[in-house]
């Protein structure tokens, strides 16, 4: 069996890491093995942070639904219900953008999910 020489692709696998941990602070950018320990947590933070960042986007937009729909005179649990119960089917998402862009629309769904309580309640 021929003999493996390591030396071409060890060193592009370093300069590859090195690349990586262009920009770090210190020695996290100029020695290879505090780079690569580095690298190697910024992508597992990475990794959790997409995942995270779904959390935050929806903790955002829950916030903003409930602000607008306070000034509807509802709070955002009752709102949800009512239209849960009135079958109007909204993500977060869209329910948050038509609270900051268009108010009389979103007004228009607190009146339809308030009727949908009223009349599950009598």
């Amino acid at each position: 069996m021929a003999r493996v020489k390591q030396s071409v692709a060890s060193r592009s696998r370093r300069k590859a890491t090195l690349q990586k941990a262009k920009g770090y602070y210190g020695n996290k950018s100029r020695s290879f093995r505090a780079a690569n320990e580095q690298v190697m947590h910024s992508g597992q933070y990475a990794f959790r942070d997409r995942r995270a960042r779904k959390g935050e986007f929806r903790r955002l937009w829950i916030q903003r639904i409930n602000a607008a729909a306070r000034q509807n005179g509802i709070s955002y649990s009752r709102l949800v219900h009512g239209m849960a119960t009135a079958g109007i089917t909204v993500d977060r998402k869209n329910l948050a953008d038509l609270a900051v862009t268009d108010p009389a629309a979103f007004a228009v769904i607190v009146e339809r999910a308030e009727a949908a309580l009223e009349s599950t309640a009598a």
